[in-house]
């Protein structure tokens, strides 16, 4: 029997095979349940006691060997396989996918560049504030029913900080910091308490300007706004100002553009009127100057402020708030040709 496994031993080492069904008839031949090991096995009662020992020594050695023999054999092939493939010039490339720009990004970037060319600046500042920037410098007395037109998030334990509700904060950190003039612009990300809905998120960015200088008057607050209006939406757009009200600015007023969708002539978007609102402006408070230690008698200023995503919304036919915020490739993907 050891004559018998020695030629079996001989046998294992020199098989060697690129095929795999020939592995697998190798494999089935010595290791499947009727194969050569298992005979052996059987047949091992019939060994003479002083041999058994070294015979099953033997018969071990053998079954190692074709396992790992198989084992092997099988693994260079796939290495092999692996290498091929990497090496193989002819198989096509990986196509390389093109990101593309957030709406909002290109949009905002549009903003900038548009009152980069009248000489404002950007500013930007924190968006963990403190009440005194958010409300109290932009004459937000305590209990004004004012400060319940935004609903703010407070951090908890701490009711005088606060996520900013508007970018204003960031004006009032340019008033302390610099004198007159000042023409500035502050883009950022802002927080209020609202449910989230088709025209409503409890984030969203916003864009507010702000202008200080001697004899700054409302008509330089509304050919500012014109030329912004044009620029964005096209040289056919036309502004109207409504009176309205905000403790910072004094006259306030919402501008509203003629609708860019129907040419001023009425559909869904514009409510049947010809106008939509795009954001509030109005004469720097005088109070607000004097807050920041600025001579209210001897600078004006005018501020407004929009939402990118308003703006968006009208520039892009988008009837949705939330698809900014969900990260939808599918709707992503169309602006990737977008500025």
């Amino acid at each position: 029997m050891l004559k018998k496994i020695e030629n079996l031993l001989n046998e294992i080492k020199s098989f060697d095979s690129k095929d795999l069904n020939k592995i697998e008839e190798f494999r089935i031949k010595f290791l499947a349940k009727k194969g050569i090991i298992n005979n052996l096995f059987s047949d091992f009662k019939n060994v003479p006691n002083e041999q058994k020992k070294l015979v099953g020594q033997k018969i071990n050695e053998l079954k190692n060997l074709a396992i790992e023999k198989v084992n092997n054999l099988k693994s260079k092939i796939s290495s092999n396989n692996k290498f091929a493939e990497k090496i193989d010039l002819t198989l096509p490339g990986d196509s390389i996918k093109i990101g593309s720009r957030h709406p909002l990004s290109i949009v905002r970037n549009q903003i900038i560049d548009i009152f980069n060319r009248l000489g404002f600046t950007i500013s930007e500042g924190p968006e963990i504030e403190d009440d005194y920037h958010v409300f109290s410098a932009l004459n937000f007395p305590d209990e004004h029913p004012a400060r319940d037109m935004q609903d703010t998030f407070f951090i908890e334990k701490n009711p005088d900080v606060l996520l900013r509700t508007h970018t204003s904060s960031v004006q009032v950190r340019t008033m302390e910091n610099q004198k007159p003039p000042i023409r500035t612009i502050s883009p950022g990300r802002v927080f209020r308490n609202e449910a989230i809905s088709a025209r409503a998120h409890c984030i969203f960015h916003q864009i507010e300007g702000l202008y200080i200088d001697k004899n700054v008057s409302f008509a330089d607050l509304k050919q500012t706004l014109l030329y912004f209006a044009k620029e964005m939406f096209g040289k056919n757009t036309r502004i109207r100002l409504r009176p309205s009200y905000f403790p910072f600015t004094e006259p306030s007023a919402e501008m509203d553009i003629s609708c860019n969708l129907c040419g001023g002539k009425g559909c869904n978007v514009c409510k049947y009127t010809g106008w939509v609102e795009i954001l509030g402006c109005g004469m720097v408070d005088p109070n607000v100057l004097k807050s920041n230690n600025i001579d209210a008698n001897e600078f004006t200023g005018f501020a407004f402020g929009m939402g990118i995503e308003r703006i968006t919304m009208l520039k892009y036919g988008i009837k949705d708030l939330r698809l900014f915020f969900e990260n939808d490739i599918r709707f992503l993907e169309q602006f990737k040709s977008a500025y």
